[in-house]
């Protein structure tokens, strides 16, 4: 066993031991707490984590991107960029982070995040707080993972609460143009159910318009900047047949080059019954699943080979990955399953999709 892969074990052996604590703990408090430690150790003491720990060769090139391996973070467990550098150490082949916003907001008041253990779930209704574009962008700029360009870097934008919904193309302009010089790829948010009508901007007259104006200034960027940075939209799991397929007309016409799928549900029908079934936000981990890959297959069907998928929702094992590939996913990313699983999910999903065709 090589030293670095001893490091890896020591990791996963520690974070079952120490997740009856943190689960003592609120979970925003607890998130802080564990993500703060581990991004203070991966400065000062960086030979204790796994960076150098070898996982299967698995690279993908998707979307004009060449990814070390298609397990991927989602956005929303790293809205600031704060933990870069200590979530690169888990072998993530890429990171999404944010979402953010043109200018900071403090998001919905406490408590607003819940797990819900017995299904594997958690309930969030952050609504999209942030530090705001200049201290999101300062955090991508110092981070090492970063600059060592050890993985692809995702950047996820939306828009202000205060925005009214017909004018949130500005904010999204606004995003578009701060960050696409260190983005390797761009999430449109368009999906979280705790910001106030965001969902509005799924909808056909809403959504072309957005599109419309992301695609005009990307050509712009591209030409000022000398990169080609891919666009990519995340949908909501609530949408039914009519709203999946108009937007996937949508995506062909604009040519989109990818789509996120899927955010967090606002059905608690999945959880019925269960503590904190009656909370507000979004629904994400294990009860997601079949949802998000539902719509995969939908999306897959009527979007054909050319526009790429990232598949997220519910993915608490390499077989609930497999079933993401499965289902017409290009690339993975977890989130709920990071927090009930601990880092070794991660090794666990590169290594069960490592050389996995989809059927």
């Amino acid at each position: 066993m090589t030293a670095s892969r001893g490091r890896l074990h020591w990791l996963w052996q520690l974070y079952p031991a120490l997740r009856p604590l943190l689960f003592q703990l609120d979970p925003e408090t607890s998130h802080h707490l564990s993500f703060g430690s581990l991004n203070r150790l991966s400065r000062w003491a960086p030979w204790l984590l796994p960076c150098a720990c070898p996982l299967p060769s698995s690279v993908r090139r998707v979307a004009g991107l060449q990814f070390p391996n298609p397990v991927g973070l989602a956005a929303g467990l790293d809205k600031n960029a704060e933990f870069i550098d200590a979530l690169g150490c888990f072998g993530f082949g890429f990171i999404e982070v944010g979402t953010v916003t043109p200018k900071p907001q403090p998001g919905n008041p406490r408590p607003r995040l819940f797990r819900v253990p017995k299904a594997q779930g958690i309930i969030n209704r952050f609504g999209f707080n942030n530090l705001g574009l200049d201290a999101f962008l300062n955090n991508v700029k110092s981070s090492r993972w970063v600059a060592e360009k050890k993985g692809v870097l995702g950047l996820n934008i939306g828009k202000n609460a205060s925005t009214p919904v017909d004018r949130a193309v500005d904010d999204y302009l606004v995003c578009l143009q701060a960050v696409y010089p260190w983005a390797d790829y761009i999430t449109i948010n368009i999906s979280s159910p705790n910001t106030q009508n965001l969902r509005d901007l799924q909808s056909q007259d809403l959504l072309q318009t957005l599109l419309h104006s992301l695609k005009r200034e990307q050509a712009r960027l591209r030409q000022t900047n000398a990169k080609e940075v891919p666009l990519f939209v995340k949908i909501a799991p609530d949408l039914d047949d009519d709203g999946i397929e108009a937007i996937a007309k949508l995506i062909q016409h604009f040519d989109i080059e990818g789509v996120v799928a899927t955010n967090t549900t606002v059905d608690k029908s999945l959880i019925k019954g269960l503590e904190h079934a009656q909370e507000q936000g979004g629904l994400s981990g294990a009860p997601l699943s079949i949802q998000s890959s539902a719509v995969l297959r939908k999306l897959r069907a009527l979007l054909g080979p050319d526009t790429s998928l990232i598949g997220v929702g519910g993915i608490m094992n390499a077989e609930d990955g497999r079933a993401k590939i499965r289902s017409g996913a290009d690339l993975i990313q977890v989130y709920s399953g990071l927090i009930y699983k601990g880092p070794r999910l991660v090794h666990d999903l590169v290594s069960g999709l490592d050389d996995f065709q989809s059927a």
